[in-house]
């Protein structure tokens, strides 16, 4: 008979970069629900986009995420300069972000300055806020 191995836990690190990859593939995969389930659902969660106004409340987050996803065609996000730290319950990890993303009338590549704060529930790591902010100008190339 096989041995079996119990499953192994992850690090608070491990299992905070893996909340955080989880966000890229939400915003990756355009759909709401995704993005939902990363979020804590909260009266003082907060985001701003680059080049972007403060949201503040699950709300407000919700509705900007929506209104990105329904204008974007395909969105990719190649992360750099990754660093992350755990304090507790609370966690942050900021990284380079380069974002591509095509519209029905071309694409936008921007480089952004990326700070994501997760807290630990019962559930995992929840984002409670985000601060992304453009690191050069983004270029808007019609479609030829």
């Amino acid at each position: 008979m096989p041995m079996q191995t119990a499953p192994q836990k992850l690090s608070p690190e491990e299992s905070l970069r893996t909340a955080n990859t989880n966000f890229y593939a939400a915003f990756e995969s355009l759909d709401l629900a995704q993005m939902e389930a990363v979020w804590a659902h909260d009266d003082d969660v907060s985001c701003v986009h680059a080049g972007s106004e403060l949201l503040v409340g699950w709300e407000e987050v919700r509705d900007r995420w929506s209104r990105i996803f329904a204008n974007a065609k395909r969105v990719r996000v190649a992360l750099s300069c990754v660093w992350l730290r755990v304090e507790g319950n609370a966690g942050w990890v900021v990284c380079t972000e380069r974002v591509t993303t095509a519209f029905s009338d071309g694409f936008d590549d921007a480089r952004v300055q990326a700070t994501n704060i997760f807290v630990r529930h019962e559930e995992g790591w929840l984002l409670v806020a985000r601060h992304a902010s453009p690191l050069t100008s983004s270029t808007r190339t019609p479609v030829q």
